[in-house]
């Protein structure tokens, strides 16, 4: 015989955005923790983010470029280290972010403390990836492209395979709008890198 125990099911929550949510770093950190199926994020005000889990094509293409970005990295383990879009950062300005795909210089991450690295990384990324889904903000994700430039990322790609459009971000410099690229440098900051975008983007 089977015994089948039923345990209470949690409910999606969806907050207007007219209905600002205020949470401490602290509280952050005890909800990111029993909501591991939601990307939470939390704003330098302190605002609470609820990011749905991501849809299956959004996952595919995101895991793609994770599979290329981690090639690369294994490749070169002297250079720094590769998180996916589940790695949660606490940037410098208090926000906490989860870029799709991220990568942090050996140097600065070995200089964390093992509980920093355990936890959300107090730092901003070297470098961000973030990927447009069909219900994705744009002018959103370009704040938050801007926040980590702010926070010192030093490049940063925005890939939309709807418009086949890549926006691309250097510290200290003008964005720059590619169309329908074949592939992106990773230029100075990731050394050899070449992102393939010919099963991102749709066909």
């Amino acid at each position: 015989m089977v015994q089948v125990v039923d345990h209470p099911k949690s409910l999606p929550l969806n907050i207007p955005e007219e209905l600002a949510l205020q949470v401490t770093p602290a509280q952050f950190a005890v909800l990111a923790a029993e909501n591991r199926d939601l990307r939470l994020e939390r704003t330098a005000t302190g605002i609470l983010i609820v990011n749905p889990p991501t849809g299956s094509d959004s996952g595919n293409r995101n895991a793609k470029i994770i599979t290329q970005l981690g090639a690369w990295g294994e490749a070169n383990p002297d250079m720094g280290e590769v998180f996916d879009s589940s790695t949660g950062f606490e940037l410098p300005n208090g926000a906490n972010r989860s870029p799709g795909a991220s990568w942090i210089a050996k140097e600065r991450w070995q200089a964390l403390s093992q509980k920093e690295q355990e936890g959300f990384a107090p730092l901003c990324p070297d470098f961000v990836v973030e990927l447009r889904s069909r219900t994705d903000s744009l002018k959103k994700l370009q704040e938050k492209m801007q926040e980590y430039m702010e926070n010192g990322a030093q490049l940063g790609w925005l890939i939309d395979p709807q418009t086949k459009r890549v926006e691309i971000y250097r510290s200290g410099q003008a964005v720059e709008v590619l169309e329908n690229p074949s592939h992106l440098s990773g230029e100075t900051v990731l050394p050899g890198f070449t992102l393939s975008l010919q099963r991102i983007f749709p066909s």
